[in-house]
């Protein structure tokens, strides 16, 4: 079974990329799990973007492990030869590694050490979508989304830098085998099409 994730900032194009594959049929031969938070019934049980604590951040963790152990179960049942993932266990640790640089939770060794007493899958190729912050900031308000809501923090430059350095960055360890970085400042049809390319070529 080959594992392919989609990582990327808010509003790079994940969503739509994946949603353009599904029209193309991608099903009939590929598993496609959407965003942890696409897997939480009620908004008020989503953790909080930006977690209070240490603690709260471990919490965080916990929660979307355990949607992780529902997609590991799930592809297996499909029993599919290829996997595609919105988001992999690296946004966990992405999201970790900014919140430790930001605000010194050091919290991001222990999540490395807890991942690996639980069921994840493993991608052997991520696709990050690269998309500079003043492009993000357009598609949000675009969308209609405005600095108020509390998922802002997705977008203040700290933490958009830090989990770029964590996929981009050739000192960190990522879960994934391979990393390629696709820039993502077109129109999301366009990077949807870019995206279809890669993972096509992947999957062979």
């Amino acid at each position: 079974m080959k594992v392919i994730a989609l990582e990327g900032p808010s509003y790079a194009g994940k969503s739509t990329a994946i949603a353009h594959l599904r029209q193309q049929g991608i099903e009939d031969r590929v598993f496609v799990s959407d965003c942890y938070v696409d897997h939480i019934g009620h908004r008020q049980d989503i953790p909080p973007v930006r977690t209070a604590s240490a603690a709260a951040q471990l919490a965080a963790f916990e929660t979307f492990m355990s949607i992780e152990g529902l997609r590991v179960r799930r592809a297996l049942a499909g029993a599919k030869p290829v996997v595609l993932l919105d988001r992999s266990v690296d946004t966990l640790l992405a999201h970790a590694h900014a919140l430790d640089a930001l605000f010194g939770f050091d919290v991001h060794h222990q999540l490395r050490d807890r991942l690996q007493q639980l069921p994840f899958l493993r991608p052997d190729h991520t696709l990050y979508l690269d998309v500079p912050a003043e492009l993000l900031s357009l598609r949000r308000k675009a969308a209609g989304h405005t600095a108020t809501e509390p998922d802002y923090f997705l977008h203040e430059p700290g933490f958009l830098d830090q989990t770029r350095d964590y996929f981009v960055s050739e000192t960190h360890q990522l879960v994934s085998r391979e990393v390629t970085v696709l820039s993502a400042d077109a129109t999301p049809p366009e990077v949807a099409h870019r995206v279809e390319a890669l993972i096509t070529s992947w999957k062979r």
